[in-house]
C-alpha cells in the first residue's frame, strides 16, 4: 500500500511528493494533473513530450471535462465518462462533480447508479476498491492489504443482495459503495485515498445474472447462515487489524442481516448502517421542517409508514426517539407511529418471523380504539382514515401504492399533508409527485426518495425535494472521525437532522421547502459533522473539545479538490 501524504512547502503552499515519473505518473489517476502540469513539473518529472504543449488551469479543465460529460442527454452515458474521467484524473473528476453536484449527483448516484449496477458486468472498465469472495476466507487480510492506500479512514462494504429497489445485484451491486464514497468526497472533503469501498461478494441467487456469460462476479448461490457469518466475522476482524482507525458503512444488505450485523458489531468496530440510520435522519428533519411550515407541532404529528424492511423500521425508531425526547410518554409516541408490511398494519396478534417487526407492532386495543378491527388485514386507506394522519412515508418498494383514495383522504384531515414516497429508483416509488400535487389541490408537502422534475400545477410550480442521505452520512462520518468518536448510535442521526433543519432559511420555510439546496452540501455536511462530534462528546463516546477545536478539526479534515504543487 502506498503513502499519500501532502504537505506544505516552504512557501506555505501544498505541495505532494509523488512516487511516480513519466507515463506512470500519467496512468495514476491520484498524482494525474493532465495538461494542468506546469513545464517545471514536466521537466522533473520526465513528462517532457508525453503531454501536448499547452498548459491548462484546473478552471479550464473542468470547463471541458464538464462539456464533454454533458454532451449526451442519456445519464448512464454521463455515469460512464465521469467513471472514465475518475480514473484518468481524480481531483479533476471531484471538482467536476464539486461544481455541478446537483446536476451530476442524480448521474453518480439515485437513479443512474441503479442501472449502472444492473448492467455492471456489461460496462466493466476498471477495478475501483476489493471484492472479497468466499475463496478469501483465511486471508481477508491479505487481501485488505492490497488496497492501493494505508491509512483508510473510511470503509463501505454491500454484500449487494438488496442494491438499492433493485434486489440482489451480485458483483454489480459495488456501484454503490463507490458511488457512496464520492459522495463523502464531494459532501464532506474526506480524501478519495482515505476511502475503500468494498463488495462482499457471497455469490448471487439473481438468475439472470447467473446465466449470464459476462458476468464477472463469483459463480454460484448466495452464502448463508454460519458459513455467511464466519466470512463476515473475518472482514470484520481483518479492517480492525489492517485499518484500526477506519469508520465501516453497512450498505444494501437484506433487512435481516443488517439488524443483526448493526447491533453485533455496535460496540466492537465505529460503524453505522446507512439505509437504516441514514434514511431515518433524512426522514426526521423532513418531518421536522415539515412540522415548521405546517405549523403542527412535532408532538402533535400523526405518522403512517408503509414499508416494515430495514429503512422503514430505521424511520420509526429515530420517530419514536424524537417523540420520547420531546416529553411524550412511551406509550404516546409508539402511537404516534403506525406501520404497515405488505400484510397491513402491524399489530400484536399476528405472527412475525422478523422479531424487529413485533418490537413496533401496536397493541390490537390500539387499533380497535380508533375503529379498526385487529382480527382481519387492516390496508392503508383504513390506516389513513383511521388515524387521520399528518405524515405518509414509503419505504415499500412498491410502485403507486399511495394512490388516489388514499392521498385524498389524508388530504381530507390534513391542511398541509407531508408524503413522502422515499421508494428508489423513480420507478419504485409509492406515487408520482404530479399526482401527489393535484390529489392534495396544491397543498401536499413532499419529498421523494429520487429526483423527480419540478410540477406545475395552476398557476405555480412546486420543486419536489429530494431526501436524499446524503445530507447526512457524509456528515455524521466526517464528525465521528474528527471528534475520535468510539461507537455510533442513533440519536447522532437525529443531531444531524436538527442540524440540516438549521440549515433552512426564511425563504425555505416561506417557500414550504423540506430540505436546504443540495448545491450547499460543503455547508450542511459541515453543520452535520460539529453537531454530530458535540453530541458524541455529551454522551461521552468522544474525548472532550470546544465547539471552536471541534470545529477548526472538521474544516483542517475537509480536502476541496485543487491541485497541489508536484514534487519528485
Amino acid at each position: 500500500m502506498a503513502r499519500y501524504e501532502l504537505d506544505l512547502g516552504e512557501d506555505g503552499l501544498p505541495e505532494i511528493h509523488v512516487p511516480h515519473r513519466g507515463h506512470a505518473l500519467l496512468e495514476n489517476n491520484v498524482y494525474n494533473h493532465g495538461t494542468a502540469f506546469t513545464m517545471e513539473e514536466r521537466e522533473a518529472l520526465g513528462l517532457l513530450g508525453l503531454l501536448p504543449a499547452a498548459v491548462r488551469t484546473l478552471e479550464e479543465q473542468v470547463e471541458r471535462a464538464y462539456e464533454h460529460v454533458t454532451s449526451s442527454d442519456d445519464p448512464l452515458d454521463r455515469y460512464l465518462a465521469l467513471a472514465d474521467l475518475e480514473s484518468r484524473n481524480a481531483t479533476l473528476y471531484y471538482r467536476v462533480l464539486v461544481e455541478h453536484l446537483e446536476e451530476l449527483l442524480p448521474v453518480v448516484y439515485t437513479p443512474t447508479v441503479g442501472r449502472a449496477c444492473q448492467r455492471f458486468s456489461h460496462l466493466f472498465r476498471r477495478g475501483r476498491g476489493l471484492w472479497i469472495t468466499p475463496k478469501h476466507r483465511g486471508r481477508i487480510a491479505k487481501v485488505l492489504r492490497n488496497a492501493p492506500f494505508e491509512g483508510v479512514r473510511l470503509i463501505c462494504v454491500t454484500d449487494n443482495e438488496r442494491i438499492l429497489g433493485l434486489g440482489d445485484q451480485g458483483a454489480g451491486g459495488m456501484g454503490i459503495p463507490v458511488g457512496k464514497l464520492d459522495l463523502y468526497v464531494v459532501g464532506a472533503g474526506i480524501h478519495p485515498t482515505k476511502t475503500l469501498p468494498i463488495s462482499l461478494d457471497v455469490g448471487t441467487d439473481n438468475p439472470d445474472l447467473l446465466a449470464d456469460p459476462f458476468y464477472i462476479g463469483w459463480r454460484g448461490e448466495r452464502l448463508r447462515g454460519p458459513a455467511y457469518d464466519e466470512m463476515v466475522e473475518e472482514l470484520v476482524v481483518a479492517v480492525k487489524d489492517v485499518f484500526p482507525r477506519a469508520l465501516l458503512q453497512w450498505e444494501d444488505f437484506k433487512k435481516a442481516n443488517a439488524f443483526t450485523l448493526l447491533d453485533r458489531y455496535a460496540d466492537r468496530l465505529l460503524s453505522f448502517n446507512d439505509d437504516i440510520q441514514g434514511t431515518a435522519g433524512v426522514a426526521l428533519a423532513g418531518v421536522v421542517a415539515a412540522s415548521r411550515i405546517s405549523g403542527v407541532p412535532m408532538r402533535e404529528q400523526r405518522i403512517v409508514m408503509l414499508g416494515a424492511g430495514a429503512a422503514g423500521v430505521g424511520i420509526a425508531r429515530i420517530l419514536a426517539a424524537e417523540l420520547d425526547h420531546l416529553g411524550l410518554s412511551a406509550e404516546d409516541a409508539r402511537r404516534a407511529v403506525a406501520i404497515l408490511d405488505s400484510e397491513g398494519l402491524l399489530v400484536d396478534t399476528r405472527d412475525y418471523r422478523d422479531a424487529y417487526k413485533q418490537k413496533f407492532a401496536w397493541p390490537a386495543a390500539w387499533a380497535s380504539a380508533i375503529g379498526l378491527d385487529p382480527s382481519r388485514p387492516i390496508d392503508l386507506l383504513d390506516v389513513v382514515r383511521a388515524m387521520k394522519p399528518t405524515v405518509l412515508i414509503g419505504t415499500s418498494g412498491i410502485p403507486g401504492t399511495f394512490g388516489e383514495g388514499v392521498v385524498r383522504e389524508m388530504a381530507r384531515h390534513c391542511a398541509s399533508p407531508a408524503i413522502f414516497p422515499f421508494s428508489n429508483p423513480n420507478s419504485k416509488a409509492e406515487a408520482r409527485p404530479k399526482d401527489l400535487v393535484a390529489w392534495t389541490e396544491g397543498r401536499a408537502l413532499i419529498a421523494a426518495g429520487s429526483p423527480f422534475a419540478p410540477v406545475a400545477y395552476g398557476d405555480r410550480t412546486f420543486d419536489i425535494a429530494q431526501g436524499n442521505n446524503v445530507y447526512v452520512f457524509p456528515g455524521v462520518g466526517l464528525g465521528a472521525l474528527v471528534s475520535g468518536a468510539t461507537k455510533i448510535v442513533d440519536s447522532m442521526f437525529a443531531a444531524a437532522a436538527h442540524a440540516i433543519g438549521e440549515q433552512l432559511d426564511a425563504s425555505d420555510i416561506a417557500a414550504r421547502r423540506l430540505y436546504p439546496p443540495l448545491a450547499n452540501l460543503r455547508a450542511i455536511s459541515r453543520a452535520v459533522a460539529i453537531e454530530v462530534g458535540l453530541h458524541a462528546m455529551e454522551l461521552g463516546l468522544a474525548p472532550p473539545l470546544s465547539a471552536d477545536e471541534l470545529a477548526a478539526r472538521v474544516d483542517a479534515a475537509t480536502w476541496f479538490p485543487r491541485y497541489a504543487r508536484v514534487r519528485p
